[in-house]
């Protein structure tokens, strides 16, 4: 037979397999709530403990003094239940207060409290030896001392014994403890260590990484930049007509522009700098007049002085759309407008549709320059949009705050 399902005046009795569980307890709940409470709050905690020591140290004086007491040793036990509200800050002070309490008073738990803390926050120090002996003199030495002289001598043996026990146990919790704390404070230290060198770690590797960078793209892109400087120069110094020798400077310059751009980038990648400081609004018109694009340009509202990064942000991005409609849409025109609120920086390029078709010459970009423009707009914390527009042509609109 089982019990299993059967109700008892309304108490369900269940068993391993009815599957139900026991609803959360009340009290378990709020003692959660106040333990999670303490935790966060660390004064509050260190206040909720005083008081919780100076209770049980009370109620250990109460419970145990005779109503024929003598009215200074009650005295002398609330003042040392008081005394243990100085333990966290003067904890040899406590001890002291709260030894004349324990000697001809009822105190043994206060005194056992304050010489705890005392051994916590002064380990192996002459404070603890000091208040050690104490705090055992009051338990060897009984008051008043006619009845400690007609005591044997296996009733000090006892005393001395239990002495050693009372004081003995709150300096090794006091120690336990002050040894634990000082644990988790290395612990922690070592923590923070292996974070750093996981950081300096971390930042050699970069640096490594951008130094063959540098290394490679010097070898390789500077030398293919500079063959085609010098074929320009070549072709201009030849006879031919008036038309290819422009094309041939404008190919030289943009070329020693190039190879000047790469090296500072170089130089960037091997110093580990901030590569934003490199570029600057204030090249716009050298960069719009050797775009090879008709350009339209407006600036309205632009504070003489802006942040690097900014400033090279929204060259960027003029940069970059002129680029694009210079491969994409040939023979549009470009209207760039370059604005400033009082926090943001706007920059929108836009064109309008292309006049003839793609030259199939130039290679196909793949989409990582505008890519590049919309990260660099998260990181600085704008914003970047970007899309085709009615009568045909494409827009760019980026927003970057001054700070």
């Amino acid at each position: 037979m089982t019990t299993q399902g059967i109700s008892l005046a309304g108490v369900p009795v269940t068993g391993p397999g009815t599957g139900t569980a026991d609803p959360p307890r009340e009290g378990t709940a709020g003692l959660a709530g106040l333990s999670r409470i303490f935790s966060r709050h660390r004064a509050l905690r260190g206040v909720g403990a005083d008081l919780a020591f100076v209770v049980i140290a009370v109620l250990d004086v109460w419970l145990v003094i005779p109503q024929e007491a003598p009215s200074y040793s009650i005295y002398l036990s609330a003042a040392s239940c008081v005394a243990l509200l100085l333990r966290r800050k003067l904890p040899f002070t406590a001890v002291v207060l709260a030894v004349p309490g324990f000697f001809a008073g009822w105190a043994q738990l206060a005194a056992m409290f304050a010489l705890g803390s005392l051994a916590r926050r002064k380990q192996f120090h002459w404070h603890m030896w000091v208040g050690a002996g104490l705090v055992w003199l009051s338990r060897f030495v009984l008051w008043p001392f006619s009845e400690f002289a007609e005591l044997g001598w296996r009733m000090h043996i006892l005393d001395a014994i239990y002495g050693v026990i009372v004081a003995g146990m709150p300096v090794a919790i006091g120690l336990l403890i002050g040894a634990r704390s000082e644990l988790a404070a290395r612990l922690s230290e070592l923590a923070q260590s292996r974070d750093r060198e996981r950081q300096l770690h971390t930042q050699a590797v970069r640096a490594e990484e951008r130094a063959r960078l540098a290394r490679e793209m010097h070898d390789v892109v500077s030398h293919d930049i500079t063959l085609i400087a010098m074929q320009a120069g070549v072709l201009s110094a030849a006879e031919v007509d008036a038309e290819s020798r422009k094309t041939a400077d404008t190919i030289r310059t943009l070329s020693t522009r190039t190879l000047e751009e790469l090296r500072g980038l170089v130089g960037v990648l091997r110093a580990g700098a901030d590569m934003a400081s490199q570029a600057d609004l204030s090249d716009l018109d050298d960069l719009v007049r050797h775009s090879g694009v008709p350009v339209r340009v407006t600036v309205e509202n632009l504070p003489t002085t802006l942040s690097p990064p900014v400033s090279a942000a929204a060259y960027r991005t003029v940069q970059e759309a002129l680029t694009n409609v210079r491969k994409h849409a040939p023979g549009a025109t470009a209207f760039v407008q370059v604005s400033a609120t009082c926090d943001t920086v706007c920059v929108e390029v836009r064109n309008d549709r292309p006049r003839a078709r793609r030259n199939p010459a130039l290679p196909n970009g793949g989409g990582y320059g505008l890519a590049g423009l919309a990260e660099r707009a998260k990181l600085l914390g704008g914003t970047f949009e970007r899309g085709a527009t009615a009568d045909g042509g494409f827009r760019v609109l980026a927003r970057y705050p001054f700070d």
